[in-house]
């Protein structure tokens, strides 16, 4: 049986895995010879999966004005650049440090929630 499991594995290949060695004798592995000089595959998809649960998120726990302040600082809106809280003040005709208020206490409600649901997980 232990033979059969093996066999079926044994095409599979992984990003770790060691692909020769460079000139200064230093291991050459696949992640390495796919890279481009940006950030290894597994954190962009990291980041993306975590970018889009935040998304989602700010939509469920954010309601009213913390919800447009926040798509409006960060740019969430797909239709909307990033914007001061001097900028985000003029539009919605607040006071910028009221502008600051309601980014922090969104900001630390979506910190709980990110983390709570990330600890669930196994």
């Amino acid at each position: 049986m232990f033979i059969r499991a093996v066999k079926k594995s044994a095409g599979d290949i992984y990003l770790q895995d060691i692909v020769g060695v460079d000139r200064e004798g230093n291991e050459v592995r696949i992640e390495d010879k796919l890279a481009d000089g940006k950030e290894p595959i597994d954190e962009q998809v990291t980041l993306k999966i975590q970018t889009k649960y935040l998304r989602d998120l700010v939509g469920e726990v954010l309601h009213g004005r913390e919800k447009t302040v926040i798509k409006m600082r960060y740019g969430l809106d797909p239709k909307v650049e990033e914007m001061t809280q001097r900028e985000i003040a003029g539009k919605l005709n607040i006071s910028r440090s009221y502008v600051s208020r309601i980014e922090k206490k969104a900001l630390a409600r979506l910190r709980k929630e990110f983390h709570e649901s990330n600890s669930e997980e196994p």
